[in-house]
């Protein structure tokens, strides 16, 4: 089925807002731009384009809680280059799409269009404040706007899998009865497809954090992760490998290095649930009453030695390294 047919079935299944109080019509004659057929593409043409629109401020619409964007991660780095459009634009050529909630303290609550509500806000707060928000409004119900939300999301690059997961597994316990199947076949994605986004919840924070950002963390990593997370034993051995990478991740990031990327996260946590018993020892660096690294003693490789960031000077570092070098004996003795 096509992205504009779902659009339409999605829409379909709530009766045609009321028209507004007070609306302002497009004025201006879209070029067939790539915006413009942006605009073509997420909407039914007949009723998107020629439908008129009311301009808000964002303060004047509240976030529907059941969007996968989570918007407290959006950050000015993350929707710079949106920030820069709207502001070129004095306005959001796309509208948003929000609906009535009357009986909320706010008007309008927001179902589409989280990251542009985002920029004008920014927008608003820095020095242009007369930027508005245009938007349609329609009458959904939750599970429409999930769906129509879905649809809109599944073109964004900027929203993780990890994000998206989150958001179906809570939209099939919602709007579906806990059946997967159910939801598979009303948002129009294989059952598997579903399957491996909703998989992607069960990963603990832990190991999330071995990851230099959630975006780094797909789908298919899932694919690898998940069989030795499902066994306690390999679970274990999986988070303290993760700690480590965590650890030297933010020692990267502090000292602006390249960080470890996603699949070589994987291929590590993995390893760790591999590798063989006693063949690596490993032991916390302590100082002062905080742990500030760790040693990997493998009988193969030697030593490996991860160091967290801190504001302890490179003296007190390498004297609380000096026993654990000592003990190792890893010293060559010269030849007699």
């Amino acid at each position: 089925m096509s992205r504009r047919s779902l659009i339409s079935e999605a829409l379909a299944s709530a009766p045609p807002a009321p028209a507004p109080d007070s609306v302002e019509a497009s004025s201006t004659a879209l070029k067939p731009t790539f915006t413009t057929r942006r605009l073509e593409g997420f909407t039914e043409a007949a009723r998107m384009v020629k439908r008129p629109t009311i301009r808000l401020k964002p303060a004047e619409c509240s976030i529907w809680p059941g969007n996968a964007r989570d918007y407290a991660l959006l950050t000015e780095d993350r929707v710079r280059s949106l920030i820069d459009s709207v502001q070129a634009e004095n306005g959001n050529r796309i509208p948003v799409v929000v609906r009535r909630t009357p009986n909320a303290e706010l008007q309008y609550e927001l179902v589409i269009g989280t990251r542009r509500h985002w920029a004008i806000s920014w927008l608003n707060a820095h020095h242009f404040p007369d930027i508005e928000l245009v938007a349609i409004i329609e009458d959904l119900d939750d599970e429409a706007a999930f769906r129509l939300a879905d649809i809109e999301n599944r073109e964004r690059e900027d929203i993780s899998d990890l994000e998206r997961g989150i958001n179906y597994k809570a939209a099939v316990e919602a709007y579906y009865a806990g059946v997967q199947s159910k939801m598979a076949d009303r948002v129009k994605l294989s059952k598997s497809t579903l399957a491996r986004y909703i998989g992607l919840t069960e990963i603990p924070p832990t190991i999330v954090s071995a990851f230099n950002s959630p975006m780094d963390l797909q789908v298919r990593h899932g694919d690898k992760l998940l069989p030795p997370l499902r066994t306690p034993a390999l679970r274990s051995k999986m988070e303290e490998a993760a700690k480590v990478i965590a650890a030297e991740q933010s020692f990267r990031q502090s000292g602006d290095e390249e960080p470890i990327s996603g699949s070589d996260v994987v291929a590590r946590l993995v390893s760790a649930t591999t590798a063989r018993a006693g063949r690596s020892q490993k032991t916390m660096i302590e100082l002062k009453g905080t742990a500030i690294g760790q040693v990997d003693r493998d009988r193969s490789r030697g030593l490996t030695i991860t160091l967290n960031p801190t504001e302890l000077s490179a003296g007190e570092i390498l004297e609380a390294l000096r026993p654990l070098i000592e003990n190792a004996k890893i010293l060559k003795k010269a030849p007699r």
